[in-house]
């Protein structure tokens, strides 16, 4: 008959305490490793997006006209269309970053957190290519240094994202748009990172990826075309100056 061991028992349960201590915390750091790894993956394609692959106004003026048969010569024009034509135009443009954004993250799904990584910086560009084109729509360029702090205000709110009076408070804006995608990548990386959790595991992430990118799209898209359609209305409304059209600022000076 075996011996019973106190001595070896209390090991047993001291191993046992002590994997039961070390579990969480090793689950901890990974989360936190995640974390970081997506801020940074948020803020480098946040970045990039905006020094490369800007919307050009002209040629989104001229698929307006083309794809969606509006009148407009200029994008002060849109002021004069029907509010429920622009709501239409902006929610075909979420739509086609949602079915964009799926696709992408379908194709990047299947090497979980190694492709998650990627696929968030190209997630970045994706999104804020809509919310400029989303700002477009609804009559808002963004050729000024005002226009363009306006423009990554917006991307802010559609991140979900509070950048509080510091922010606000307009400065230059080769210092002002880095310090909002630094906040943007922190306080909407975290979220970025708790949804994209279950993409470590790759076979789980083949079938999240498509799914994820296409939540998050909907989420921030719905926010951007809130942001600019109430400012839109309180233009509309003599609450808020119009924007410059710079055509008209060019031809006045010819």
């Amino acid at each position: 008959m075996p011996r019973f061991s106190f001595a070896s028992c209390s090991a047993k349960m001291a191993s046992r305490t002590e994997r039961r201590g070390i579990e969480p915390a090793m689950a901890t750091a990974t989360s936190s490793w995640i974390t970081e790894r997506v801020q940074e993956a948020l803020h480098g394609g946040l970045s990039r997006a905006y020094e490369k692959l800007k919307v050009d106004p002209e040629h989104y003026l001229a698929h307006l006209r083309r794809a969606h048969g509006i009148p407009i010569r200029s994008f002060h024009d849109v002021y004069d269309l029907h509010i429920n034509v622009l709501d239409d135009i902006a929610d075909q443009t979420v739509a086609a970053g949602r079915k964009l954004a799926a696709a992408e993250g379908l194709g990047l799904g299947l090497g979980g957190i190694f492709t998650a990584l990627p696929d968030i910086g190209v997630l970045s560009a994706i999104t804020l290519r809509m919310i400029q084109k989303l700002s477009l729509v609804y009559g808002f360029e963004y050729s000024t240094d005002t226009e363009i702090a306006d423009l990554w205000i917006a991307a802010a709110s559609a991140a979900g994202v509070n950048l509080g009076k510091e922010l606000l408070e307009k400065e230059v804006i080769e210092r002002f748009v880095p310090r909002v995608i630094q906040r943007i990548a922190i306080e909407a990386g975290a979220e970025v990172a708790e949804k994209w959790a279950a993409r470590v595991v790759p076979v789980v992430s083949a079938f999240t990826g498509a799914a994820l990118n296409y939540y998050f799209i909907r989420q921030w898209g719905r926010r951007a075309k809130h942001h600019f359609r109430e400012r839109h209305l309180r233009v509309r409304g003599g609450h808020e100056l119009p924007p410059i059209d710079p055509r008209l600022e060019l031809a006045a000076h010819r």
